[in-house]
């Protein structure tokens, strides 16, 4: 029997219209364009405004264009995956309201929660559904919409983030194509230097967390930026040692974009060119589990069957890793 791989069939993104631009940004707190492009290398990110809509809202989006996209039947999509970590509610599932909103009658569904390193995370889960034998079709989405955890008084964090989703469809495959490898790691010992304080079980909502300004993003910057490039590199540099991949064969770096310096650092390490690493920080920043997925849409086209790609990322948690992936189809304007 010939050994079943997952491999990736098509993209669909989203985000949404409103741009929210640094200069509009510098009217909203003490920050202006210079500072953020020369520390993190945002220059506009956009954002869900439209009230009640939430981040399965952009999740629906960008799988319905997915599927238009692969020409799929609602019918045969076995299994949905969101990771996210803004989901609409505490419970049901994103994932569960996305199956609705699509027609989906036939697919079981669940959110898979690893901050930003969760699109990662993903790939390799639906990667092992597929190669169990069971499941066809599986689509996968990364979709946060961080502006509704952001603070906008805080200039540390508020202009890192943006909001937006991606999906991708992943079938099985006997190629020599598709999800070949992954080293994926979780630490705990991030808690305390990212993480939101209160909206959970051990510190429920109250007049005092809302007064307090508890339900946003906190970030301890400068300890984040230091793990995030230490253990992304490490990653990158083991995967490709156990893959046989270096500068010459590596096609493309897919990093999360979190932070210029941190995408520059990872590549430098890798000793790949800057010309082989795919990056949109600057038009949308960190889409937490939106980026790795929106960097594959937004560079389709580049793609061809066959290149070898290292997806990497850091997240709360601490969680990171990297996910080599050789490409299953050229890419095209859609």
């Amino acid at each position: 029997m010939e050994k079943i791989n997952a491999v990736i069939t098509g993209v669909g993104g989203y985000v949404p219209d409103y741009i929210l631009t640094n200069d509009e940004l510098s009217r909203m707190v003490d920050t202006n364009d210079e500072w953020i492009m020369t520390r993190i290398g945002v220059k506009e990110r956009h954002i869900l405004n439209e009230e009640g809509l939430g981040t399965s809202y952009m999740a629906r989006k960008a799988a319905k264009q997915l599927m238009q996209r692969t020409g799929s039947n609602p019918n045969d999509i076995d299994m949905v995956i969101v990771a996210t970590s803004t989901p609409d509610y505490h419970f049901p599932s994103t994932a569960s309201i996305l199956c609705d909103k699509l027609g989906l009658k036939n697919a079981f569904a669940f959110d898979l929660q690893a901050a930003c390193s969760g699109f990662l995370f993903l790939m390799e889960t639906a990667a092992n559904f597929i190669r169990s034998g069971r499941y066809k079709k599986i689509i996968i989405v990364g979709a946060d919409k961080m502006s509704s955890v952001v603070n906008y008084t805080d200039r540390a964090t508020c202009p890192i983030f943006g909001d937006g989703a991606a999906a991708f469809m992943m079938e099985p495959t006997t190629e020599d194509v598709g999800v070949m490898d992954a080293i994926l790691r979780t630490d705990g010992k991030g808690l305390p230097f990212l993480h939101m304080k209160a909206g959970g079980s051990v510190c429920p909502p109250s007049y005092f967390t809302i007064d307090n300004h508890m339900h946003y993003i906190y970030q301890e910057g400068r300890t984040v930026f230091k793990y995030a490039v230490s253990n992304m590199s490490d990653a990158c540099v083991a995967i490709a040692e156990k893959n046989n991949l270096n500068k010459d064969n590596i096609n493309w770096i897919v990093p999360h974009q979190a932070n210029l310096r941190i995408i520059d650092a990872v590549a430098h390490r890798l000793e790949v060119p800057h010309d082989k690493v795919l990056i949109n920080i600057e038009r949308y920043g960190n889409t937490s589990a939106g980026t790795l997925p929106l960097c594959i849409w937004d560079f389709e086209e580049k793609l061809k069957k066959g290149d070898n790609i290292i997806f990497t990322a850091f997240g709360a948690g601490f969680t990171w890793g990297a996910v080599y992936v050789k490409w299953g189809y050229d890419g095209k304007k859609q």
